[in-house]
């Protein structure tokens, strides 16, 4: 995300004073609650959807992701970084291309 993005959110949240809200588990609970929202738009078709209320409900996991990264004192390219390497351990491209199994399964 860029910086300018970023700089938003965190106005965005200390202009409110709404820091005193967001503890972990708060900011946690508020990220699974919006992407139940955002699953909500495909409840009943994989096909048929609201891209404008799905960018939104997005947009709102994406939010409440970088305030928990923010209490957390956490860098979002530096856990997705150490992350992905354990997946691409998990999920080797030759035992793994084209499958959906789980990597205790391949």
């Amino acid at each position: 995300m860029k910086q300018e993005t970023i700089d938003r959110i965190r106005k965005f949240t200390q202009d409110r004073d709404w820091e005193q809200f967001h503890s972990p588990g708060n900011l946690a609970k508020s990220i699974s609650i919006e992407a139940a929202e955002l699953l909500e738009c495909f409840q009943w078709s994989d096909t048929e959807y609201d891209l404008e209320h799905v960018k939104e409900e997005l947009a709102d996991v994406i939010v409440y992701c970088q305030d928990l990264l923010d209490k957390l004192g956490l860098d979002a390219d530096e856990i997705v970084t150490a992350k992905m390497a354990k997946n691409e351990a998990k999920y080797p491209v030759e035992k793994a291309r084209g499958s959906a199994a789980k990597y205790d399964t391949l």
